[in-house]
């Protein structure tokens, strides 16, 4: 094709347009056409799926995180309950040592005692013998009046129900020196106080008597026993 031939070709293209007859388009084919070209130039507007996605990570994102804490939760609370027994173990083992140690202490108090009224200078002892009423019974009474009276005996019949045995120093006229009750044995080992006002004991015995003690002497003797200096 020379330089005549594009000429005549836009000649061409013009003749051939106006050659057939121009119609109006109808309006709702013309707004097809308007809305399909306007849609196709606007950018596309995000699906619903992809306006979901960002919220349901989010979600996902919170729950993760709520299962997390519920579990650190869990994991704190079972080591405060461990903590707690362990605290009460060591409160118990605090309270057996408080506990012994005091036993301790009273032990040995009890002990010095005892030593410092056999080591006294005004002490005196006595052996008793059983009577009529227990004649297995035997004791031993080491009085101080400055430093108190140990008194140990043994094969003491059983109490009956309401009665206890009561020792008295004769000095000359019977003085309380206290209560005393055998063990499952028989047995007694026992730190009583002095007795007050004792002029010149002569002698130590034990009757039974009512609960909780008579002023004086008002039951069988079971043990009598002359004071002799040591």
């Amino acid at each position: 094709m020379d330089a005549d031939d594009d000429r005549i070709a836009p000649d061409l293209a013009h003749a051939l347009a106006r050659a057939v007859d121009q119609v109006e388009p109808r309006a709702a084919l013309r707004a097809r056409v308007l809305t399909s070209v306007a849609g196709a130039a606007a950018p596309a507007r995000p699906t619903t799926s992809a306006r979901v996605l960002p919220a349901w990570f989010a979600s996902a994102a919170l729950v993760a995180i709520a299962a997390g804490l519920a579990i650190y939760a869990a994991q704190l609370r079972s080591r405060v309950v461990t903590l707690e027994n362990q605290l009460r173990e060591a409160i118990l083992r605090a309270d057996a040592s408080t506990a012994q140690l005091a036993e301790v202490r009273r032990t040995v108090a009890d002990a010095q005692s005892r030593v410092a009224v056999l080591t006294a200078p005004d002490l005196s002892r006595a052996e008793l013998a059983g009577q009529p009423v227990a004649p297995r019974a035997s004791a031993r009474a080491f009085l101080s009046p400055s430093r108190g009276l140990v008194f140990t005996a043994t094969n003491l019949p059983a109490l009956p129900a309401g009665r206890v045995y009561q020792l008295w120093v004769l000095a000359p006229q019977p003085v309380s020196a206290g209560l005393v009750r055998p063990d499952a044995n028989g047995g007694v080992n026992v730190l009583l106080g002095a007795p007050p006002s004792l002029e010149a004991p002569v002698a130590v015995a034990v009757t039974i008597e009512p609960d909780g003690g008579v002023p004086l002497p008002t039951g069988d003797k079971y043990l009598v026993g002359a004071i002799v200096n040591r």
